[in-house]
């Protein structure tokens, strides 16, 4: 949402943390599709006409069943996008190599979808995946700039390697990662490219609004910005001022 805010301003934006049920990455896709849909839900009766997934395993697990069973059904005019499409379709200007890292939740990873996606578009490229299942506690707990984070960002990154050396483009699977970014180039050789998703999509949305005017539209622009929890919002608030780089207040909502 940072880097939405900061490309396109001018719109009003309403974000949602299920925090009282994350994290998703473990979860059945069934679980995660339910979660994912009440969430969208949630947003929808807030107003919303254009939801983004930004969580990749709710991308990953969810919003193919959202957008061919649950949309058609109950909000035809509205739409529901995701954060893997907008990377998987760029990602063959990073690598010359053609080996790509995919750094993501176990359920990303379980799921498939950075392989299938980026077939559609590099068939010529290799994707080789590592699981991260400790990287979202780090962050969530605020261990993640502790020593004790040193150990569990090496190992994830000297598994991924060890699948490919020739691996020249990391994609950060995951919207918590970037909070690791410093340590994890320091476990990296300095040729990889190291992708974090938040610009991309920005650009992705900017683009999708110019292709869809119709939906343009529909989106109110005042610069307003309101936040929502499913949990504590004290706790909520304190982790996303981390993300956002500015102070956030939000509100409990039941979902």
């Amino acid at each position: 949402m940072k880097e939405l805010v900061t490309q396109l301003p001018q719109y009003d934006y309403i974000y949602l943390g299920d925090n009282a049920r994350s994290p998703y990455g473990n979860r059945s896709f069934e679980t995660v599709t339910h979660y994912t849909q009440q969430c969208v839900q949630a947003l929808f009766d807030k107003g919303c006409n254009l939801v983004i997934l930004a969580c990749n395993t709710a991308s990953a697990k969810a919003l193919r069943s959202i957008q061919q069973n649950y949309l058609p059904v109950v909000a035809p005019n509205r739409r529901v996008l995701g954060v893997i499409r907008p990377t998987t379709e760029i990602l063959g200007n990073y690598t010359q190599t053609g080996h790509v890292g995919i750094l993501g939740t176990a359920g990303t990873v379980a799921s498939q979808s950075y392989p299938i996606e980026i077939e559609k578009f590099f068939p010529e490229i290799k994707v080789f995946q590592q699981a991260c299942p400790m990287w979202v506690p780090l962050v969530e707990n605020n261990e993640y700039l502790g020593e004790g984070a040193d150990y569990f960002i090496k190992k994830y990154l000297d598994d991924l390697l060890a699948q490919s050396a020739d691996i020249d483009t990391i994609v950060l699977g995951c919207t918590h990662y970037p909070l690791l970014l410093d340590k994890i180039k320091e476990y990296l050789p300095a040729h990889i490219k190291i992708i974090s998703q938040s610009e991309i999509v920005a650009a992705g949305l900017k683009d999708y609004l110019n292709r869809h005017p119709e939906m343009e539209k529909n989106c109110t622009k005042n610069g307003l910005r309101a936040f929502y929890t499913s949990d504590d919002p004290s706790a909520f608030d304190g982790v996303a001022t981390l993300f956002f780089k500015s102070p956030v207040k939000s509100t409990h909502l039941e979902v």
